[in-house]
């Protein structure tokens, strides 16, 4: 029953995040097709793939990280995995749904800040769940990058 919960949380935790962001951006295809793009950003239907991908990825790390050292075990490294989630979610809405860039900005870069340490903590704990996030850091890097292009190529899409 532990095992099943886990699961339920730490692997279905991502998935909800990612759900949520997907309400966020309803209207994103057509926003993002309007925006004055930087020439290496993918095409929007890379996105929804790789964010599948990541959320997966993110879940099974914080499942191994449970797996072997137990919620009391892992508490710290566990509850920046759930706060993290927040971050995530919340910049969908930030960017896509209120328009808000300098808010996305920094919602990112507190991401990347919450990723890195996720990662080097998950290292610490179950090396292969802190391999898990390798993919997730280079990607809210790329998409740290990205944000900020658009952002600031499209100042007045954005509050």
């Amino acid at each position: 029953m532990k095992t099943a919960i886990a699961v339920l949380i730490l692997i279905g935790g991502p998935i909800l995040t990612g759900a949520a962001g997907g309400i966020a951006s309803l209207d994103a295809p057509s926003f993002y097709a309007g925006l004055t793009k930087p020439s290496w950003a993918p095409p929007p239907s890379l996105f929804g793939p790789v964010w599948s991908v990541l959320y997966l990825l993110m879940g099974i790390a914080a499942f191994a990280v449970w797996r072997q050292h137990g919620w009391s075990g892992a508490a710290g490294a566990l509850t920046l995995f759930g706060v993290h989630l927040v971050v995530n979610g919340l910049w969908s809405w930030l960017f896509f749904h209120w328009r808000l860039g300098s808010g996305a900005s920094a919602d990112i870069v507190v991401l990347w800040i919450m990723v890195s340490a996720l990662l080097i903590w998950f290292f610490r704990l179950r090396p292969a769940a802190g391999w898990l996030l390798v993919p997730y850091l280079l990607w809210v890097t790329f998409a740290a990058a990205l944000n900020f292009a658009i952002v600031r190529a499209n100042p007045s899409l954005f509050r």
